[in-house]
C-alpha cells in the first residue's frame, strides 16, 4: 500500500491589494503519496506557484492544514521549521536568477551542506558535493565556474543537486523546464524521474504544459484562479476529460497528426477577477456551458473512483 507523504486539508493564501483581498490559492485539497508525482496545471495567474510556495513555507498560509508524513507543519518556526525544510525543498523555474553569481558551482552546492552541520570536515563536504554534481551530470571542468558561464540546463542542474543536497522526501518543481530549450528540457526531465526512481522522493510538479505532466506525473490536479477544478489519476484524466476548462486545455495541446488534428475549444468572455471573487464557479464567465445554476458555490466532487471535478453540470455535458 502507498505511503502517504503530503497531505493538503482545505488550504488558502489570500494577498491584502488595494482593490482588496486576492484569492490565490481558496480551499485545495490533495495528497502525495513517497515516491509519486503530483502534476499541477492551469493558466499563468491561476495560482499554482503560490500553493507550491506556501506548502514549503516561502508563504505562510491564511487558512487550512498542511502535513508531512502525518505530523502538522502548518505553523512551524524556528527550529522545528528549519528541520522541515530539509525535508522539502524546490526548484526555481528560473535557475539563473536563484543562484548567488559570486559563488562558484562547487560552494553553490556546498552551501546546504555547511548549514545543515551534519558534516565533520569540509574535506568530507566536497566529496559530497562531488558526489550530488556527478549525480545530475555536472562535468568535473565546470565544477569551479560561475552561474553565468553555464548554459539553462547546466545552471538547472546545479539547482537539483542543491535541492538533492539534505536528501529530502518531498520536492515542488516550480515550472523547471519551461525556460529551456525543447532538446534539453526532455534531459532535465529524463533526470528528474531517474533520480525519483533512486531516491524514493515525492514531486508536485507545477506547469502550464500537458504534454510535460502527461510525461512525469502520476496524478494531476487542475487549477483555475486559485481552485481545483479536476483531479484524477494521469490516465483517466486525459482519456476521460469531464470539465470544461480542462477540455480547453487540451484541445490547446499541438498536434502532429494530420490526418485527425484536434479540435481547439475557443474560450469567450472575460476572465473572473480572483480579487473578491463572488460565488460560484469561476469560470462560468467563459464557460460555453454555464447557466444559472453555475451561480452557486461549487464542490469538488468524486464523480467517478478517483476522479473528483468542479462543476454542477457534469453529468449534463458528458452525458
Amino acid at each position: 500500500m502507498a505511503e502517504e507523504l503530503i497531505r493538503v486539508e482545505h488550504l488558502k493564501k489570500y494577498f491584502k491589494v488595494p482593490a482588496g483581498i486576492n484569492h490565490a490559492v481558496d480551499d485545495v485539497s490533495f495528497t502525495i503519496n513517497r515516491g509519486e508525482t503530483l502534476g499541477v496545471v492551469g493558466e499563468s495567474g491561476c495560482g499554482k506557484s503560490t500553493l507550491g510556495r506556501t506548502l514549503i513555507h516561502l508563504q505562510e498560509p491564511t487558512e487550512g492544514k498542511m502535513y508531512l508524513k502525518g505530523k502538522d507543519i502548518t505553523h512551524v518556526k524556528g527550529n522545528e521549521l528549519k528541520k522541515v525544510r530539509e525535508q522539502m525543498q524546490i526548484v526555481f523555474q528560473d535557475p539563473y536568477s536563484s543562484l548567488n553569481p559570486r559563488l562558484s558551482i562547487e560552494s553553490t552546492v556546498m552551501e546546504p551542506l555547511k548549514r545543515s552541520k551534519r558534516f565533520r570536515s569540509k574535506k568530507e563536504m566536497k566529496e559530497e558535493a562531488n558526489r550530488l554534481m556527478e549525480l545530475v551530470g555536472i562535468d568535473e571542468r565546470l565544477r569551479m565556474a560561475y552561474p553565468h558561464e553555464l548554459d539553462g540546463g547546466r545552471r538547472q542542474r546545479v539547482c537539483i543537486a542543491r535541492a538533492l543536497a539534505l536528501k529530502p522526501d518531498f520536492i515542488v518543481c516550480d515550472e523547471p523546464v519551461s525556460a529551456l530549450d525543447v532538446s534539453i528540457q526532455a534531459a532535465v526531465l529524463n533526470l528528474l524521474m531517474d533520480l525519483q526512481d533512486q531516491m524514493g522522493m515525492a514531486y508536485m510538479f507545477v506547469t502550464h504544459d500537458l504534454s510535460v505532466v502527461r510525461h512525469i506525473s502520476n496524478h494531476i490536479c487542475v487549477m483555475y484562479l486559485g481552485q481545483l477544478v479536476e483531479k484524477a489519476e494521469t490516465d483517466e484524466l486525459f482519456e476521460n476529460t469531464l470539465h470544461p476548462y480542462t477540455k480547453a486545455l487540451l484541445s490547446a495541446i499541438p498536434s502532429v497528426n494530420i490526418h485527425r488534428p484536434l479540435k481547439r475549444i475557443q474560450l469567450t468572455g472575460e476572465i473572473t477577477s480572483p480579487i473578491n471573487p463572488k460565488p460560484g464557479c469561476r469560470f462560468a464567465a467563459r464557460c460555453p456551458y454555464a447557466t444559472e445554476a453555475c451561480q452557486q458555490p461549487q464542490q469538488l466532487e468524486e464523480v467517478s473512483p478517483g476522479h473528483f471535478v468542479s462543476c454542477c453540470r457534469v453529468k449534463e455535458i458528458n452525458g
